[in-house]
């Protein structure tokens, strides 16, 4: 479900089923908003009961794009082709750039009978997606935060006043967020002008730009103003907000592969029926302060 706000788009969650049946609910990446260029996908895990989780996401394929995973509540296991292994847990990130291939393995677990956490798709331009892949991981503690009367903001992806993530992106400059509104108080941001800039809200509800936003809906800006004003609830709200430049090139998506034309996707397909999809060994950067 999408209804037109304030030359915005609002987007409810609709519940999917991934990996081996594993239930996510979906806004970036569903049929209300295929792609949010630069954005691809954008995952919300969020469950109590383990049956829609607990055979995870077995191993599979990515190229063309990278992913960044944040973890708000539990743990999420990685696994990859090139030896790469971790455990997310409470607060902690990854950023996974499959650029010209990548195969793993994600399982999610409760940690005190708690699962939350999100997955963002982020394009890369057609002369990046066959680069080396990256991996990054981080802990909790390697985020910066801010803190005023009125909000709590975490910084994951790039900046924001003087805090600096420990992750960048300097091809779409994103900046990804995890905001905490104190009840009736405001968050107000301008991002640069011509961006595609979300926020996704996860507790709570609230006012964007003067709208009433329900929880678990996704919220679109206005890319020729760019302004951002959420009033929070009688008991505050929690949301991931994000921003970032357009590639403006043509998508080609074929399940866990995101190209330029039909023909790139047919090679990434041979590629991995003849096992020839895994070319470089990933640069790998673990970050535990």
């Amino acid at each position: 479900m999408d209804t037109t706000i304030s030359n915005v788009q609002l987007i409810r969650a609709e519940a999917v089923r991934e990996g081996a049946g594993v239930m996510v609910h979906r806004t970036i990446g569903g049929p209300a908003l295929r792609n949010f260029d630069p954005f691809l996908l954008l995952d919300h895990i969020s469950s109590d009961d383990p049956n829609e989780y607990i055979a995870g996401f077995p191993s599979h394929p990515h190229r063309g794009f990278s992913t960044f995973t944040y973890m708000i509540d539990g743990l999420m296991k990685h696994q990859d082709s090139m030896g790469n292994s971790g455990t997310l847990s409470a607060g902690s990130a990854q950023w996974m750039k499959a650029a010209s291939g990548i195969i793993h393995s994600e399982i999610p677990e409760q940690e005190e009978g708690l699962l939350r956490g999100f997955q963002l798709w982020i394009n890369l331009p057609e002369a990046k997606k066959m680069t080396q892949p990256e991996y990054q991981e981080f802990s909790a503690h390697a985020f910066p935060i801010v803190e005023t009367a009125e909000y709590r903001l975490k910084v994951l992806i790039g900046s924001y006043a003087k805090a600096q993530a420990p992750i960048e992106d300097s091809t779409t400059e994103v900046v990804y967020f995890d905001i905490q509104v104190k009840p009736g108080k405001q968050f107000h941001h301008v991002f640069p002008v011509g961006n595609s800039s979300f926020i996704y809200l996860f507790e709570g509800v609230g006012r964007t730009n003067s709208e009433n936003t329900p929880t678990h809906s996704l919220v679109t800006l206005d890319a020729q103003d760019n302004v951002l004003n959420f009033v929070a609830g009688p008991n505050g709200a929690r949301m991931i907000v994000a921003s970032g430049k357009p590639i403006s090139e043509p998508i080609v998506r074929y399940g866990p592969f995101v190209m330029s034309t039909r023909e790139q996707i047919d090679q990434a397909v041979r590629d991995f029926q003849t096992n020839d999809f895994v070319r470089n060994r990933a640069w790998v950067k673990r970050n535990e302060s």
